[in-house]
């Protein structure tokens, strides 16, 4: 089992988690977050003094899924997620050693 997180674009949650829906994912964790990689942030003006804008807004989606699922799933986001243009994030695979559903106690591959 692998868990695909990914970083993505706010605006691009509701295609990926449309594009995730089509090729079968049961659930994902979707959290706000902040944090900038190349792009270094950008500067805006905020009543006639400019500033600049370190952490941009982004959204982390969480996915557990069968090893046989992670390059359906990864493709899926890329996808979705892709705009062509710098900051459209990143996605990041690990293994799982173990899931449980802490309701029925159903382990590994039944859990999710």
């Amino acid at each position: 089992m692998k868990m695909v997180m990914a970083i993505i674009k706010p605006f691009k949650l509701d295609d990926v988690r449309e594009a995730l829906a089509e090729v079968g994912v049961a659930g994902i964790t979707a959290t706000e977050v902040k944090g900038f990689g190349r792009q270094k942030g950008h500067t805006e003006l905020y009543r006639g003094a400019e500033y600049v804008v370190d952490f941009l807004p982004k959204i982390k989606l969480e996915v557990a899924v069968t090893d046989d699922r992670v390059e359906v799933v990864t493709e899926a986001i890329m996808r979705a997620a892709g705009t062509g243009k710098i900051g459209d994030g990143k996605i990041f695979v690990w293994g799982l050693d173990q899931v449980v559903r802490i309701r029925t106690g159903e382990m590994d591959a039944d859990a999710l």
